[in-house]
């Protein structure tokens, strides 16, 4: 699907929030200045969250609160998915009472549990700078039946 702006990417986020339980898995992969962030921020205003999300590239981890807990990580400086291990964030991804979202989640793909959502944000090169083709890309059942009750399924 076709995002025009951040808020779209937002709304298309708060749209996807509505079906999230504890223990949910989202691996958001694109390049950078894609979106993951402006995602994430949906995400957390669909949870109810009132705290301002920000990228939590240096810190590695943040944690926000709402209807469900948010742990929102990014691997970005991680090159490798036993420096993930390393770090200890492989427990957290596992708590089964949070909703995980990780950008440059690629690398820890083969660490997540095995129903997990892919979602992936892309630059638009023949449209405006601020279009954004989403794709979403879940990985098990669960998955494949909530998207399909938002008609979110990717193509």
């Amino acid at each position: 699907m076709k995002s025009h702006s951040a808020e779209d990417t937002r709304a298309l986020a708060r749209q996807l929030a509505t079906v999230l339980e504890p223990g949910d898995v989202i691996l958001l992969a694109g390049p950078l200045g894609a979106g993951k962030t402006e995602f994430t921020k949906g995400l957390a205003e669909g949870l109810d969250i009132k705290d301002t999300v920000v990228s939590p590239t240096f810190t590695l981890a943040r944690e926000y609160h709402g209807r469900l807990p948010l742990l929102h990580v990014d691997v970005y400086r991680l090159d490798h998915a036993q420096e993930f291990l390393d770090l200890g964030l492989d427990h957290d991804v596992d708590a089964d009472d949070v909703v995980t979202v990780i950008e440059w989640g690629t690398v820890a793909e083969a660490l997540v549990p095995n129903e997990h959502l892919v979602v992936r944000v892309a630059l638009d090169a023949d449209a405006s700078p601020d279009t954004r083709l989403i794709e979403f890309d879940p990985v098990g059942q669960s998955w494949a039946r909530r998207l399909q009750s938002l008609s979110m399924a990717s193509s």
